[in-house]
């Protein structure tokens, strides 16, 4: 396929242009999370036609997904796919001309530095299609230490926000200093979420990619969007002196959760608690012998599962890369206690 042709429209575009579309063409993008945001942000730089497109997220396609996650069908609910599969099956379909490398993990503050390692370059840009606070925070911080531009995004309910941390510019927590704690914040899971909402934060978050990547970062005004669907509120908040001189991130180089080891996680909504306590990829033929005497093995092509014996009613989910999701409670300390009786740690 000629790739003139393909990317003909967009090459129209003033600031964008042939020298703009060969400089997308040699990029490395890190897409964290392929949720929500992560499906449409994929989608949209796959279609534009960047370069390698690295996919990392933790997660498996589930029906409730389906309203709003636009690369996933029935088919991978049933399949039980990890989101990360499912995208790049449906992307490689999109744009053979893509490097598409899918990876089933959780980011945390021990593998981001290698997730983010193009064999020895670093990403010319990272993009934000996580859920949560705390994994916000962990990319700021490395994005920040290594130089590297990123896109924060969020959305619930009908209410969106988005914004580039460029360099020497205002980054996350020059905003928002400290982290909220759990359960401060809506989620989707509590609030809702229309996809229409998702849309529109995403392809802002694209739109401000594409401008890094063809080289125009300078044009990219500081400012945070936020907007409300319901209301048909746009704003744009002037970040041009948001930068602080006491940034604990950018200013005083105190990268905390770059710093601070990923512990358990209470997985809102599904009575479910994530944990870890691996560091590195596992045995997974000795793990799937050691659950096969103590409740009913499912052995996928990407996870084992377990229904247990004892206590009745939970099951855990095991990964490759060392998580254990513990179905059953979201008291993270019970989940801790039965990954410690039959995990031994």
């Amino acid at each position: 396929m000629d790739p003139n042709l393909r990317y003909h429209r967009q090459t129209l575009i003033p600031w964008i242009g042939p020298a703009g579309q060969q400089r997308v063409a040699a990029s490395r993008v890190l897409v964290i999370g392929c949720g929500a945001l992560g499906c449409v942000i994929a989608d949209q730089l796959v279609r534009a036609g960047v370069g390698t497109l690295r996919i990392a997220d933790r997660d498996i396609v589930e029906t409730t997904n389906l309203q709003r996650q636009t690369l996933f069908d029935e088919s991978d609910v049933a399949g039980q796919l990890p989101k990360a599969i499912a995208a790049a099956r449906r992307l490689g379909q999109v744009n053979s001309q893509v490097v598409i490398d899918p990876h089933v993990v959780d980011i945390h503050s021990g593998n981001i530095e290698r997730l983010a390692d193009f064999s020895g370059q670093k990403p010319d840009v990272i993009l934000d299609g996580t859920d949560n606070a705390e994994t916000r925070y962990l990319i700021n911080d490395f994005a920040v230490r290594d130089g590297i531009p990123w896109v924060y995004g969020a959305a619930v309910a009908t209410e969106g926000r988005a914004m580039a941390v460029l360099p020497g510019r205002a980054c996350l927590r020059c905003l928002f200093r400290d982290a909220p704690q759990p359960g401060q914040l809506a989620t989707c899971d509590t609030a809702g979420v229309l996809a229409p909402t998702i849309a529109i934060a995403a392809s802002y978050q694209v739109t401000l990619a594409l401008k890094i990547l063809v080289g125009r970062a300078a044009d990219i005004s500081p400012q945070l969007l936020t907007f409300d669907l319901a209301t048909g509120r746009f704003h744009q908040l002037d970040l041009v002196d948001a930068k602080s001189s006491d940034c604990p991130c950018c200013a005083r180089r105190d990268f905390v959760f770059l710093n601070t080891p990923g512990g358990e996680v209470s997985l809102c909504g599904r009575n479910a608690v994530q944990v870890r306590p691996a560091p590195t990829p596992i045995d997974m033929d000795a793990i799937a012998a050691k659950l096969s005497v103590v409740g009913t093995l499912r052995r996928r092509a990407y996870f084992l599962q377990c229904d247990l014996v004892e206590p009745p009613g939970w099951s855990l989910t095991v990964f490759p890369d060392g998580r254990i999701i513990v179905q059953g409670t979201s008291d993270t300390s019970r989940a801790r206690s039965i990954v410690a009786r039959y995990f031994g740690a």
